[in-house]
């Protein structure tokens, strides 16, 4: 499997020259793809089950206040017997049944979250919507700079992938409504498959080619 090229660009959006990516990342086929979204789709839904806070809570009928007395005989009213106030079927009631804190996470193995992730970067790659792009942003930042760079992605969504150093640059894309920042050791498969377009800084793309050399080392 040779390795895909990926088209750099400068600050005004215009082509410079290629990168190397490595196929394992950004090469992998159409109809291997599509035989995993099954795969793809489970991971998206552990990140998104992950995210919620399952704090969510109803009091029953020994948490409410009061009810502690008997309304009234069990026997002679007439009326069906009551035992207090605070059961269901009163009003101010306890909630039968209700939510209570709980956590929502599921096992997801790394290799599988790993797996995911290469195939949804090789399906924006094989749309050629995968680039790199030298911001050319100095000592202050500028979101104007920022746009003219990310011209090539047509003001659709964008996934920019910034190294820890791009300080500037992240100050830069955070304010435009159409790009979500995020550092290159925290890419995940979520934040590409909801973007159009993911664009790496050439410091972003070198970060991210080394944390995954480390993690594929590792795993060796």
């Amino acid at each position: 499997m040779a390795n895909v090229t990926l088209n750099v660009t400068d600050a005004k959006g215009q082509a410079t020259g290629t990168v190397e990516a490595p196929a394992e990342l950004f090469g992998i086929s159409n109809e291997e793809i599509m035989a995993h979204v099954p795969l793809v789709h489970q991971v998206v839904v552990a990140q998104l089950a992950a995210a919620r806070q399952g704090t969510h809570a109803v009091k029953n009928r020994g948490a409410v206040s009061g009810g502690g007395k008997k309304p009234w005989k069990q026997k002679g009213t007439g009326r069906a017997r009551q035992g207090s106030t605070r059961a269901p079927q009163w009003y101010h009631g306890g909630v039968v049944h209700g939510p209570v804190p709980r956590k929502y996470d599921q096992r997801t193995p790394k290799k599988m979250k790993a797996a995911a992730l290469r195939y949804v970067l090789s399906d924006r790659a094989n749309a050629g919507r995968v680039a790199v792009v030298d911001f050319g942003i100095g000592e202050t930042p500028s979101t104007k700079a920022a746009v003219a760079a990310l011209s090539l992605t047509e003001n659709k969504f964008t996934t920019v992938v910034l190294s820890r150093d791009n300080v500037n640059e992240w100050l830069s894309v955070r304010n435009i409504p159409t790009v979500h920042p995020i550092f290159a050791d925290q890419l995940n498969t979520y934040d590409v498959v909801t973007a159009q377009y993911v664009v790496f800084s050439k410091e972003g793309f070198e970060a991210f080619l080394e944390a995954k050399g480390e993690s594929k080392a590792k795993e060796a």
